[in-house]
């Protein structure tokens, strides 16, 4: 077998939308879209979207960001920062990747903080928060009555179009029957998706290729050797 010349990409990075009108409606995330827009109707100060990664928490974030004006914190920064520090004058809030092991009075003062202003906090996690070994009591309270969302993983209709979403992020042109071949054959999640399209991306750019079934037939075993 001769050996392949591959000339290393020269990484531009690529431009994700995250607008409203690009996100990709369905069944798995429809619920969770209802809630971001019936927004500031929310019953309680927090609401949680959670999933597994890459479902599309944080384009939801996102969109709800643009709605609301909030400002975007990761939940590690509340172990390093002041809240007054992380949230200024602001009323709404998004705090992303909220971990099992919160750093609990950061967050009760964080949470009060957005409440006494009438604002609001949306926050991301793999899981409900309501579930988390929480000890203080009143942040406890407080995350048992703020709404959980779930974002189930997507049927093929769903991961078809986050496909064709995330080549067309990256401007690279793939025909439906590549895109059919790859959803006969993935891992049925999100994340598998994005791993895919990268590195479709980054070996079609480094060996000058376009995209076919016999590319995408090698991107798929090269991820499951690395898997296994």
């Amino acid at each position: 077998m001769s050996k392949r010349t591959v000339q290393l990409p020269l990484d531009l990075g690529h431009q994700t939308a995250m607008g409203r009108d690009e996100f990709v409606k369905a069944p798995c995330n429809e619920n969770a879209l209802l809630w971001i827009e019936r927004w500031p109707d929310w019953p309680a100060t927090g609401l949680a979207l959670y999933g597994s990664p890459g479902c599309g928490k944080t384009h939801l974030a996102e969109i709800w960001r643009e709605r609301s004006a909030a400002r975007s914190i990761e939940a590690a920064a509340m172990t390093v920062h002041n809240p007054l520090e992380l949230i200024s004058d602001a009323k709404a809030l998004v705090v992303e990747n909220l971990p099992a092991d919160v750093p609990e009075q950061a967050l009760l003062h964080l949470y009060n903080l957005i409440g006494e202003r009438g604002g609001h906090i949306l926050f991301t996690a793999l899981e409900p928060p309501a579930r988390y070994d929480i000890r203080l009591a009143d942040l406890q309270s407080r995350i048992r009555a703020m709404p959980a969302v779930a974002i189930a993983d997507p049927d093929d209709a769903a991961l078809g179009a986050v496909m064709r979403k995330l080549f067309a992020d990256r401007q690279l042109p793939v025909s439906e029957d590549v895109v059919q071949f790859l959803l006969a054959r993935m891992e049925r999640s999100f994340l598998a998706a994005r791993m895919i399209a990268r590195e479709i991306d980054r070996v079609a750019l480094a060996e000058r290729r376009h995209v076919t079934i016999p590319l995408a037939k090698i991107i798929l075993s090269m991820m499951d050797a690395s898997a296994g």
